[in-house]
């Protein structure tokens, strides 16, 4: 079915073929080979046979609560020290106010992430989330990533199950995916080693998923890591996925360096986001759906990824700030129509869905 001019890609094209999973040493030459149409065919028909001809987008709202945070990871452009110039955090007033600045849009899932602040306590986010489950009653609240839990429930002095248990009953519906970055002990200790290391990560999920919570999954890519690196963060997540099947959606981020302490780094190159995305794609295989993150690659890469294995565009995204504070030239956000319009003239059928894929 599939001709290569990388000729070692046959012993893969023949696995996909057969429904087999790919190991290490098949991942890191998905990686490796410079036959990126090739990989994008082998990668196309495994979105073709689960998804068909659709592709899937939401109508979401950010919600950046607050940039200070303890953590202070070296790729990020967001965080600030508390009282220094551009440090934020939203009060209740201020979630109100964003919420009624957008009453008439038709907005299907709240998206909610922020920094390590250890100025708020369980009440707050409490609050948070059952001031923004009263005024969108229908909408889903994807809120807080394992990171965030994690803290939250350290903080509050409160354990995993106790946290997880009064978050879920204030209205958290799911949680994004990032935090893990990269698992590997050698880049966290080179870019982030104030965070929780990939194993509490990973334990932390575990915990979600077994509470009835669904979660997305991330890996932060084009930084100091290696592809070897890639590929077994790709295989630990999947086989997380074998035990709980409680990852929703992966979402390869591209890293953006403008504005960071590691701003001398050069950016991703589109090769490069498009290979990350028919990896996941590839190795993924216990994981339904792959995203091309518009925010990140902008609109024309996330059109074409839908040909490289990507079958969700995220959402319309409105309020964005994390990556455009690291210099993302992409729009603040889209309308549905534009949405439908990226997807459609990519040849695909766009599908409105909700925050557990199914159609609105």
């Amino acid at each position: 079915m599939f001709s290569f001019s990388d000729k070692r890609l046959d012993k893969i094209g023949k696995k996909i073929i057969k429904g087999e999973r790919l190991n290490a040493k098949d991942g890191l030459l998905v990686y490796n080979t410079h036959d990126l149409l090739g990989v994008g065919r082998l990668a196309d028909y495994v979105r073709k046979k689960l998804h068909g001809n659709k592709a899937y987008y939401i109508s979401n709202l950010h919600i950046n609560y607050t940039n200070v945070c303890i953590n202070r990871c070296l790729f990020c452009a967001f965080a600030r020290d508390k009282g220094t110039q551009g440090a934020f955090t939203l009060s209740i007033e201020d979630v109100k106010k964003i919420l009624s600045e957008y009453k008439d849009a038709s907005i299907n899932e709240i998206h909610i992430v922020g920094g390590l602040n250890p100025a708020l306590g369980m009440d707050y986010y409490i609050e948070l989330l059952e001031t923004i489950k009263k005024i969108r009653p229908f909408a889903a609240i994807k809120a807080f990533t394992a990171v965030e839990i994690e803290f939250i429930a350290r903080n509050s002095n409160l354990s995993m199950d106790e946290t997880i248990e009064k978050l879920k009953k204030a209205g958290l519906s799911m949680t994004p995916g990032g935090g893990a970055e990269v698992i590997s002990s050698r880049v966290r200790e080179k870019l982030f080693p104030a965070k929780i290391d990939g194993k509490k990560w990973l334990d932390t999920v575990e915990t979600l998923h077994n509470a009835g919570i669904v979660s997305n999954a991330t890996m932060l890519y084009g930084h100091v890591e290696t592809t070897r690196e890639r590929v077994d963060h790709l295989i630990t997540l999947r086989e997380l996925q074998d035990k709980t099947g409680g990852f929703s959606a992966f979402i390869p981020l591209s890293f953006h360096p403008e504005n960071t302490k590691l701003s001398h780094i050069s950016p991703p190159t589109a090769i490069d986001d498009l290979k990350n995305i028919a990896a996941a794609r590839l190795i993924l295989d216990n994981f339904d759906h792959i995203k091309a993150y518009w925010v990140m690659i902008g609109e024309k890469l996330a059109q074409i990824a839908l040909s490289f294995g990507a079958d969700d565009l995220d959402g319309t995204i409105i309020e964005e700030k994390i990556t455009h504070m690291a210099g993302a030239k992409s729009a603040k956000g889209l309308t549905q129509k534009q949405m439908r319009h990226m997807i459609s003239s990519a040849g695909l059928i766009p599908v409105e869905r909700d925050s557990f894929y199914m159609p609105v």
